[in-house]
């Protein structure tokens, strides 16, 4: 497994295509969500991403992504979003690697600032073991519950 964390700029038009086919693929086609994905946050945000090579034909895949928005951007906190697995890749711990190096990047990018997500309810236990608390009443967001949860600031400003 390939790890890297880059900021829009450094990710290069292969990488950004196979992070948004990647999203689209779960989100537009999987959960059957079809919602305007680019937002024009991408430019101003980190992207975690988790790359696997099955064969050397096919190449780098996505296997795990995410993507870091700093304070202000989405929330007033800093914040993680379109927290993807690949199919292929679910149910191996992945998951839960990416979320513990997100939160550890986040940590260190913005250390005075607290950490909010919009979590697909049924997933709050698995968020709740990361520090998240509820913060919010369930609410639908494209046909899916999802609650706002929130984690401390690592340091007080």
């Amino acid at each position: 497994m390939e790890w890297m964390c880059k900021s829009f700029d450094e990710l290069g038009s292969a990488l950004l295509y196979r992070i948004l086919a990647a999203r689209n693929a779960v989100f537009v086609v999987e959960q059957n969500c079809p919602y305007q994905d680019i937002d024009g946050r991408d430019p101003h945000s980190l992207h975690l991403v988790a790359q696997a090579t099955t064969s050397p034909s096919d190449g780098a895949q996505i296997a795990a992504y995410l993507r870091l928005l700093p304070p202000g951007l989405a929330y007033d906190e800093a914040s993680i979003g379109r927290v993807i697995t690949a199919s292929s890749h679910r149910g191996t711990g992945l998951g839960r690697e990416l979320l513990a190096r997100a939160v550890a990047i986040a940590d260190a990018q913005w250390p005075t600032a607290a950490l909010r997500i919009g979590a697909q309810a049924h997933l709050e236990a698995f968020y709740g073991g990361f520090g998240f608390v509820k913060a919010s009443e369930p609410y639908d967001e494209d046909g899916i519950m999802h609650i706002e949860m929130v984690r401390a600031a690592p340091r007080n400003a």
